[in-house]
């Protein structure tokens, strides 16, 4: 089989590239660039993905594997598919999950695609810890063994057609299993650590990053009957539910409980304000045909408890409403909702704002 490994310069794409290897697959190394850095700007400074010295060390990885390895060039289209989008939502009040549009949109199901259509390969493995399986007929995304490192829900918007396309070699293994592999094979990536923040951030807090592209915009702070108490600096520094950073005081405990972006104004009131029975959804993107859906959980952002799913109805406008058993803390618009089945991932959309 002709398999081509998302390769970012990591410990964890590289062990991808050397199991598939070991399984006896023709395998193809390939990175995406996204950035333009100076080459003695360091992932291990800024902790980011796909900086110069990741794109090296991918190309070291290769050698020692001894498979070929190419570097695409797509800066332009990562900023256009994913910084714009990102700038756009957090402008708009919105709190977005650039990781899942660029898995959709650029580095995983695009890519598949892409590599499929002008190289032939037949498959696109990626470092992710997630697994794929059969369930119902149909080759689904499921989470990974080790659900401390469980990357699923940022697969949620990937189209279903390129779950056919994607490998997932870390699916069964813990990150110290990855770790010893890569010592064992003496991986020149070995020890290197995780980026651990949105790549293009550089290190920045997201308002920090869009304070520096658009300056300050200072607005008011009111609560929920619209009496003013402050003003802020920026819309894009708070999502819903932040607590810290408010700089106003009631006599008792304020958060965070909507961005109105129309009239840059923060909205404030106590955390009861933050439970919510439903939300709507921009869409529904699909991995199994919503009729075979059964026993369904919701998690509305990464890592929050998933809750059990009421009813999911599509509404007039082409959105869709979903509704929980149980009210749910901090529903956010931007972020994504995914919906799983177990450990089987069935699909997910983007919260709308209201």
């Amino acid at each position: 089989m002709r398999v081509a490994v998302g390769m970012s310069g990591g410990v964890d794409s590289s062990v991808s590239a050397l199991l598939m290897k070991l399984a006896g697959h023709e395998v193809i190394g390939v990175t995406l660039r996204f950035h333009t850095l100076p080459e003695s700007c360091s992932a291990d400074d800024l902790r980011v993905c796909c900086s110069p010295q990741d794109v090296k060390d991918a190309v070291r990885v290769s050698e020692k594997l001894g498979i070929p390895h190419i570097t695409l060039d797509w800066e332009r289209i990562f900023k256009s598919r994913v910084i714009d989008y990102f700038v756009r939502e957090y402008l708009e009040g919105k709190t977005p999950n650039p990781c899942a549009v660029c898995n959709r949109d650029v580095k995983t199901g695009f890519l598949a695609k892409y590599l499929r259509d002008v190289a032939q390969i037949d498959k696109l493995a990626t470092g992710h810890y997630a697994r794929i399986l059969e369930y119902k007929g149909r080759k689904l995304i499921a989470k990974a063994e080790d659900k401390s490192k469980d990357q699923s829900y940022f697969l949620a918007l990937l189209e279903s057609d390129a779950i056919e396309l994607l490998e997932f070699p870390l699916g069964s293994l813990t990150k110290e299993e990855v770790r010893r592999i890569a010592k064992e094979y003496h991986l020149p990536v070995a020890q290197k650590r995780d980026s651990q923040e949105v790549c293009f951030l550089m290190g920045k807090k997201p308002g920090e990053f869009l304070r520096d592209l658009v300056g300050p915009k200072e607005g008011i702070i009111t609560d929920t009957e619209g009496r003013v108490l402050g003003k802020h600096t920026g819309i894009y520094n708070f999502t819903i539910g932040q607590r810290r950073g408010l700089r106003v005081s009631a006599g008792k405990p304020l958060y965070v409980i909507d961005v109105d972006w129309q009239n840059n104004r923060l909205i404030v009131g106590e955390e009861d304000k933050l439970y919510r029975d439903s939300l709507k959804l921009l869409y529904l993107n699909a991995h199994l045909p919503i009729e075979e859906w059964e026993d369904v959980y919701a998690v509305v952002r990464y890592r929050s408890k998933p809750v059990k799913v009421k009813d999911i109805r599509e509404a007039e406008d082409n959105t869709y409403v979903v509704e929980f058993e149980e009210k749910v803390w901090g529903i956010t618009p931007g972020q994504v909702c995914a919906f799983y089945e177990g450990d089987v991932l069935l699909g997910g959309g983007v919260i709308a704002k209201e």
